[in-house]
Parts: structure tokens; sequence; C-alpha cells
């Protein structure tokens, strides 16, 4: 029989951030630390990651082209980690535009672990029985860690950190290297960093599986 084998080099974890939509068109840009925007009846909520476009002004470069993960969202303002207090950067006439990111990856991962469904055994002995007699329950997810390359200005570990403290359920979608992908809903539970002596900052992000996980 030939041997195969998938190499895990490549592989990437992703986040959902934000719907498969349209651009919000911003009317209102106020310069200030953080940016808040204001787009009327927008649809983001805290958490999505939105990529900027179409902003005017001096220091437009600033913003044009960059992700930002959403913060303090109301029904028709939203705000970004940008200080731009000193910056001049207009709404182009109410043409700039913040569109959300479907999935954002989540730093570079170095290794992982994904077990699979497990069941608790339904323990149903009589005094009748000659041996214990069981019968595994209904399946329930576990917890899914993964090590990474910790960055403080990493989008993706930035959206992270805002599903984690409101307790948000998120999609998650770990693509190999082959392109094949694992997808599993799940609560961010845990991030951590650590560092040493003559050592890059390491990282990890512990998940809590509660959907199927599938497989395509």
């Amino acid at each position: 029989m030939a041997v195969d084998m998938l190499e895990s080099q490549g592989t990437k974890l992703e986040m959902n951030t934000g719907t498969t939509g349209s651009a919000e068109t911003i009317t209102v840009m106020t310069l200030s630390n953080p940016t808040v925007l204001t787009s009327i009846g927008h649809d983001l909520t805290n958490g999505d990651v939105v990529a900027a476009a179409d902003f005017a002004g001096d220091d437009a470069a600033d913003i044009n082209g960059n992700s930002y993960v959403v913060r303090y969202a109301t029904d028709d303002t939203f705000a970004i980690d940008l200080d731009s207090s000193a910056l001049t950067i207009t709404d182009n006439a109410d043409s700039a535009t913040m569109t959300p990111q479907t999935y954002t990856e989540i730093c570079s991962i170095t290794d992982w672990d994904l077990p699979g469904d497990t069941h608790n055994m339904i323990d149903y002995t009589a005094l009748g029985s000659t041996r214990a007699e069981e019968k595994p329950g209904i399946p329930r997810g576990s917890a899914v860690t993964f090590s990474v390359n910790w960055t403080s200005d990493d989008t993706g570990l930035l959206a992270a950190e805002v599903a984690r403290a409101a307790k948000t359920l998120k999609t998650f979608k770990l693509t190999y290297s082959d392109s094949s992908v694992h997808t599993f809903t799940g609560y961010i539970i845990g991030i951590n960093d650590s560092g040493g002596g003559d050592d890059k900052v390491n990282g990890s992000i512990t998940i809590h599986r509660v959907g199927a996980l599938t497989l395509s």
C-alpha cells in the first residue's frame, strides 16, 4: 500500500469576524483616540474586522488599506484603534467605506491539537446485570489549543480578545496545506503569552468547541 501524508506547514487558523456583506458608508469621522466613525444603521458588531477604503486628506494613507477591529459599536457609530487626533483625514464627502472581512487569520500558528467529539458514558447497570452496562451519551465538543507566534498588533488576535471578553460564539476555520478545511464553532476561553531571555514571545489560544467538527 502506498504511504501518504499531509504536510502541516502552511496550515492557518481563521475566525469569522464579520458578515459577507456590503461596505458600510462613513458619513462622519471624528478625529480622536480611538477614531469614531458614523455609519447610519450599520450592521457591525464589536469584534468584527473591517477594511478601510476611500478616505481623503493629507494623512489618508494612514488608514486606507488597513484593517481594524470594531469597538464600542452603537446603532450608528463604532470606534477603531487609530489615534487620528493629530491627523488630517476626512470621510471624502461620504465616499469612505469600511468593509467587513468574512474571516481573519489569527497570528501564525506553530502547532495545534484538535480533538474530535467526546461522549459521556451512561451507566445503566442494574442488580441483574452480570457486568457494567454502558452506552455513549450525546456528543460534545472539547477544548482546542493553538500555539502561536504572538504579536501585539495582529488584527486577528485583537479580534479574538474582543470575542473572548464578550463571550461571543464564533466560527473558526482550520485550513490545511491541501486546502481542506475543518470548520467549527466555539468560545475563546483563554489567550496567553509567554517569553524568556533570547527568545521570541510565544502565545496560545484556547477555544472550547461546542458545534460539530466539519471537514470539507
